[in-house]
């Protein structure tokens, strides 16, 4: 059975290895890296003067960190070697000698009696954890195991992993950790803020305020730090919500090049709400040949692309695009052309949308050709009737590429054929998300109808009880599909009233929707006595 992966911090701890052999000194030198404070190798000097030499080198080169000790390994050593604050107990155990079934069983089981990690060589059977292969860029670490099936099989599929990453993911990740970290030093700048602020008015209507009451200002603190706490989580929820979607939508190469400040003060003015900022306003200008496109990306595989939108989105000047489009299809649009993509992140929806309006307008009227990239199809809950009406407008009449929308081929994708002969007879799209975040129209329960939610998922729990509240079946079928037509797609097959715990156990994979209907267990149903099932991966 697969074990549970975890990266294992050994700052401070003793590692205990055992056994003269190339493999030994591979332990040691890993220990070390990894940051263990002593490193202790239990091995009589090998026959080899090379690697005699080495450790020796080692223990030079690291006073005090490695110690050899030239002998055979002794069952006391487990519990007089490591620290002196767990009663002198080492804290991992690494055997890495040839004689392998005799010590090894013996060190085994040892460890296992002392609670002790332990990994023998080439013995998984003997081993309470096995070492990854891995690949480390910075903070970066990625770790590969076949679960002892096979150590060079997991070393090649470690550089296969490897040689596809961007050239600037190590700083990439070095990159959203500073962001978060800034933001979230923003938040508590604002936290202390808040608190003197409900201090300084609660204290000017407290008439006892000037009397120092030991007793009331106990009172006053314990107030104040209820409504911190709810502060705190309300503000982690805000931080964390926006941040995934700048990692789940910028390429990588964004990424790595992002601007911490400007982030950061986007962050602080999109909050608490940036809908109700002003509309940028735009005058009327005799236009110049420039070209404007609305183009439909399609679900997320650059397969699915129609060759029309592939022409434009190659020939452009100018590409603004939606967070949503993956990067599959970003990484098709040339070097040479400009590329923008929406920051409509969470209450910055609407400002955003005018910052591409303008963008848009103000390379049309520079003559160049523009395309308007939008996830899935224009029309589908895209905006792009506004953005044609906005155009044309100021004397720019946008041509309409369609895209394949996620409401259709995210269930065929996800084995969910949206109609069928006496199951389903009608297919309903919806959303579920009115404008400016308020409650949708919800429709009423049709047993033969199959009907899909875009934009639902962020407020899944919400769409639910909205259903339940129109009267729906909560053993109704449902099925989530995130990335559709993605290799990270995933389909989570449940029924309705268990759909938003399946959920949120599993996490957000976004972009996705949401499939009601008798249809979505058609084709493949959820074992019995089980709540949900789930489906990972698709190839094109």
């Amino acid at each position: 059975m697969p074990g549970l992966l975890i990266s294992h911090k050994s700052e401070g701890e003793t590692h205990l290895i055992v056994g003269a052999s190339a493999l030994s000194l591979s332990r040691v030198s890993k220990s070390i890296e990894c940051d263990a404070a002593k490193v202790v190798l239990v091995a009589p000097p090998d026959g080899h003067v090379a690697w005699s030499s080495e450790v020796q080198r080692k223990v030079d080169e690291y006073s005090g960190r490695i110690v050899w000790i030239q002998r055979e390994f002794q069952d006391e050593d487990l519990t007089t070697l490591g620290r002196e604050e767990v009663d002198g107990i080492v804290d991992v155990v690494f055997v890495a000698t040839p004689s392998i079934a005799e010590i090894g069983t013996r060190i085994s089981n040892l460890c296992r009696k002392l609670r002790i990690p332990v990994n023998v060589a080439d013995a998984p059977r003997l081993s309470t954890f096995t070492l990854l292969s891995t690949h480390t860029d910075g903070p970066l670490q990625i770790g590969i195991t076949t679960s002892g099936k096979g150590c060079r099989l997991a070393s090649r599929i470690r550089r296969e992993i490897a040689s596809s990453l961007p050239n600037d993911i190590a700083m990439a990740c070095e990159k959203i950790g500073d962001l978060k970290q800034s933001i979230q030093d923003g938040d508590d700048i604002q936290l202390q803020h808040n608190m003197e602020t409900y201090y300084h008015e609660v204290g000017q209507h407290d008439d006892d305020a000037v009397q120092s009451s030991k007793f009331n200002r106990l009172v006053l603190e314990e107030e104040a730090n209820e409504e911190l706490a709810k502060n705190r989580d309300a503000l982690k929820k805000q931080r964390m919500r926006w941040l995934s979607q700048v990692v789940e939508y910028y390429p990588f190469s964004e990424l790595a090049n992002l601007s911490i400040d400007d982030l950061s003060s986007q962050y602080r003015f999109n909050f608490p709400n940036l809908a109700a900022e002003s509309q940028l306003q735009f005058s009327p200008a005799v236009p110049k040949p420039g070209r404007i496109s609305l183009v439909g990306a399609g679900p997320g595989s650059a397969g699915l692309l129609t060759t029309a939108a592939l022409t434009l989105i190659t020939t452009a000047d100018l590409v603004l695009a939606d967070k949503l489009v993956p990067a599959g299809v970003l990484d098709l649009i040339p070097r040479h052309v400009e590329t923008y993509i929406a920051k409509k992140f969470p209450g910055n929806a609407e400002a955003a949308q005018q910052e591409l309006l303008a963008m848009g307008l103000s390379a049309l009227r520079q003559g160049k050709a523009v395309v308007r990239l939008k996830q899935g199809d224009p029309y589908i809950f895209g905006r792009g009737a506004e953005e044609y009406i906005f155009f044309r407008k100021y004397g720019y009449t946008p041509s309409v590429i369609p895209g394949i929308t996620s409401a259709l081929s995210g269930p065929l994708f996800a084995a969910i054929s949206p109609t069928h002969r006496e199951v389903t007879d009608q297919v309903l799209i919806c959303t579920g998300t009115g404008r400016k975040g308020a409650a949708p129209a919800i429709p009423e329960f049709v047993e033969s109808r199959t009907t899909v939610f875009l934009m639902a998922l962020h407020r899944l729990s919400d769409v639910v009880g909205w259903l339940h509240d129109a009267g729906w079946r909560m053993d109704f079928p449902c099925a989530i599909i995130e990335r559709a037509s993605c290799p990270d797609q995933r389909v989570i097959r449940t029924t309705l009233d268990h759909v938003v715990e399946a959920f949120e156990i599993l996490g957000s994979r976004p972009p996705g929707i949401l499939v009601t209907g008798k249809s979505c267990e058609v084709i493949e149903q959820v074992p019995e006595g089980k709540s949900w099932v789930v489906h990972e991966g698709f190839q094109l």
